[in-house]
């Protein structure tokens, strides 16, 4: 392709690229310009609509109702408002758009979008207050059908409450009065609704109804709580007081320690609440009555918990004042007891300090624990707390002593264990005493032909540890750690020499057996005669171990597998 070409190909891609690109912004423009002129019309159709036929339609409405000084300033107010929204207002909006759309023809994006945004807030600005014109307008418009309305439903709800009132007349003897003047002032608002609709008093007529909607509102209140404030102020509370006082009266002649309560002034500031409540009822206020009296009743109730819980709690003070007693005692006496034994301990073990501070501390621990019940003791006698304060004290000393008896037994355990380790070691001295001498009369009984090697040298160890523990035994006073320690070693070597006595006597057993075995054989084969005269000279030079494993390999020549035979036999 020659170097022309290339050139015309540049060329044309150029111009193509040219072309694309005018395209393409003559299609943003086109569009940009279409939005704007969006925007435009929009504003304009908004500017139109601000000052609608509905204003205009409900200020005739008006003019046609005026028939007083208040209704006349009202309409003229509102004239004037609409005036200085179409004079005023609606102008300058109309300004601002000739002057949007001649940045639009002349091309000025860049403070169009300012122009467009300023006159949008200016816009909506205007738009509510002529919103807001029309609303106060139609309160007035609409008012006789809005307020006749509610009046029927009002109504409604007040032959409902006369009519509940009436049949159950008898629940509501404490607010008659009240509530007979109550219905006479909800008839007259009724007359004066009717009375200023007639006269075209609008302004009057709103009061009228919002006074007659709290009326009947607080009414309907009245009907639907007084009942149950009547029962509990007058009945329910009243008794609960009553029983409440002959209870705690009764309890304190028991001896009921019942201050902490507070009752006598928890019930005459309750009876003050009772006065303060139906003060209020009288005149129809109900507010917070029914809490109030509910948390009255729930305060009387829970007195019967702490009644319960005094009793149970004085049940528990009286078992804990037995046990106790009984306990503490029981444990000085072993605790004096043991603290006079503790000079013949010291004599007869080696007992060290932290051993013997332990017995001063509990001595000390239970004579504070007496102190701490006989102030308890004092505490009720003088009736200074009430019962569930002192069962909680007595539960306190009741867990020290608890602790310091567990200390105590534990102390006991340790110290019978000392005497228990003596009795056990001299026990245990007669034993390998006894296993000695089974160990010598077995190497006796079978007459082996030499002892073995190391019976004598374990022999004496044994009978040297032997000698050590007994000399511990007699020393005074006697270190039981020490002690054990002898014990042990006399016992694992006592059991050495029994052990090996009794090892030995078996395999020379199993030696000889082998070779009295193996005798029928040394005629008819010369290796087996070999073996067995091995053996039998490991025998008695007391290799009772080689003996047997010569006897055996010299047999298994002729007669394999001898050596399961053998000990099956020996079995």
């Amino acid at each position: 392709m020659s170097r022309t070409t290339f050139i015309l190909i540049g060329a044309l891609y150029y111009i193509f690229t040219v072309i694309t690109i005018i395209l393409v912004l003559n299609l943003i423009n086109k569009k940009e310009q279409k939005k704007y002129k969006d925007e435009i019309t929009n504003l304009e159709r908004d500017k139109n609509l601000i000052v609608n036929a509905s204003i205009l339609s409900e200020l005739n409405k008006v003019n046609a109702l005026v028939n007083n000084d208040t209704m006349q300033k009202k309409y003229d107010n509102w004239c004037l408002r609409l005036k200085e929204i179409k004079e005023m207002e609606v102008p300058k909006i109309t300004d601002a758009l000739v002057e949007i759309e001649d940045s639009f023809v002349e091309k000025d994006y860049k403070t169009l979008k300012q122009k467009i945004a300023s006159l949008e807030l200016q816009i909506a600005y205007v738009k509510t207050k002529s919103n807001f014109l029309l609303d106060e307008i139609k309160e007035i418009t609409l008012s006789e059908e809005k307020n006749r309305e509610t009046i029927t439903k009002l109504k409604a709800d007040y032959r409902a409450i006369l009519t509940k009132y009436n049949t159950n007349k008898n629940e509501y003897s404490e607010v008659e009065k009240p509530l007979e003047l109550q219905f006479e002032n909800v008839d007259k608002l009724f007359s004066a609704f009717e009375v200023a609709m007639d006269k075209n008093e609008y302004t009057e007529v709103g009061k009228i109804v919002k006074a007659i909607d709290d009326t009947i509102g607080n009414l309907k209140i009245v009907i639907e709580e007084a009942p149950s404030i009547i029962i509990m102020g007058k009945k329910l509370i009243p008794a609960k007081i009553e029983d409440v006082s002959k209870i705690t009266t009764r309890m304190e002649k028991e001896n009921y320690n019942l201050e902490y309560l507070n009752i006598p002034y928890n019930i005459t500031e309750s009876e003050k609440k009772l006065n303060d409540i139906f003060g209020r009822l009288n005149v129809l206020n109900l507010e917070d009555s029914v809490f109030e009296l509910k948390t009255i009743l729930d305060y009387f109730d829970s007195l019967y918990h702490n009644f319960d819980k005094e009793k149970v709690s004085k049940r528990i003070f009286d078992d804990y004042q037995r046990s106790i007693l009984l306990k503490a005692t029981k444990l000085e006496k072993i605790s004096s007891d043991l603290t006079k034994k503790i000079d013949d301990l010291k004599y007869s073990y080696d007992l060290c300090d932290e051993d013997l501070n332990v017995l001063e501390s509990i001595h000390n621990e239970i004579l504070e624990i007496k102190e701490e019940y006989n102030n308890v003791i004092d505490m009720h006698r003088k009736h200074t707390y009430a019962y569930s304060r002192l069962s909680k004290e007595m539960e306190i000393v009741n867990s020290k002593l608890s602790k310091v008896e567990d200390r105590l037994d534990q102390t006991l355990r340790s110290l019978a264990s000392l005497k228990e380790d003596e009795k056990r070691a001299r026990e245990q001295l007669d034993e390998m005493k006894r296993i000695l001498n089974m160990a010598k009369m077995n190497i006796k009984s079978y007459k082996l032909p030499v002892s073995p090697k190391n019976f004598y040298i374990e022999l004496g160890e044994a009978a040297e540890a032997i000698n050590i523990m007994v000399t511990e035994l007699d020393k005074r006073p006697i270190s039981i750690k020490t002690l054990n320690t002898r014990v042990d070693t006399a016992r694992d070597l006592t059991l050495k020499v029994y052990n090996t006595t009794k090892e030995a006597i078996k395999t020379a057993k199993m030696a000889e057996t082998a070779i009295v075995y193996g005798n029928r054989y040394r005629a008819v084969h010369k290796e087996v005669e070999v073996g067995l005269i091995k053996a039998e000279n490991s025998f008695f030079k007391g290799n009772f171990k080689n003996s047997l494993e010569q006897a055996i390999n010299a047999i298994n020549i002729v007669e394999p597998g001898i050596h399961k035979r053998l000990i099956e036999e020996y079995k």
